[in-house]
């Protein structure tokens, strides 16, 4: 793991030393691929003094910065309009969201025209029922649930009868929204 080639038979590039050169080092900045070979005190020596950007200017060193914040790929400023901007440009469209309406932007999965969502039928039937928004939490509906209770129920309503088959049809409602995902549990 120390970088050493073992088994080079080189001897070290520093003038004077008789070691053998088992760690490389590039030659320049331009030649990556050619390579001093020296002992490890020497190629220590040699790294401290390296320096990839010696001899450019500063003007070099913001470009390679430059480049090197995006991979050294080109990019496009965010103010120049593509292509296809100024084609729905020349139609006189700003936004191409613009030709689907006002819905363009809508998710109909979670709110269908006239402000409700897609329920499952039984579901569909209790909010009815129950005489609710499809949007109120699971609270609000019990208040609601409650209020009709107090009406229609014959221990509340002075002993009337008439409205069983109804109170009936509000519990079973109830019991739909009670048991379903689709409702938010807080107030």
């Amino acid at each position: 793991m120390s970088g050493a080639f073992e088994t080079s038979q080189r001897g070290c590039d520093h003038p004077g030393c008789e070691e053998p050169g088992k760690y490389r080092a590039p030659r320049s900045p331009d030649k990556l691929d050619d390579y001093f070979w020296f002992c490890k005190d020497h190629v220590r020596e040699y790294n401290l003094k390296w320096n990839f950007f010696d001899g450019t200017t500063e003007q070099d060193l913001a470009d390679q910065v430059q480049k090197d914040r995006v991979w050294e790929r080109p990019t496009k400023p965010f103010g120049r309009p593509s292509e296809e901007q100024r084609a729905w440009s020349r139609l006189g469209i700003e936004d191409p969201h613009q030709v689907l309406g006002e819905n363009a932007t809508r998710n109909p999965g979670k709110a269908a025209k006239g402000g409700s969502r897609r329920l499952p039928p039984t579901e569909r039937r209790a909010v009815e029922i129950l005489d609710v928004q499809d949007n109120m939490s699971k609270a609000a509906i019990r208040k609601a649930y409650k209020a009709l209770i107090k009406v229609l129920h014959p221990d509340m309503n002075g002993g009337d009868r008439s409205h069983e088959e109804q109170l009936s049809e509000v519990v079973w409602a109830w019991d739909q929204i009670k048991a379903s995902r689709n409702f938010k549990d807080g107030d």
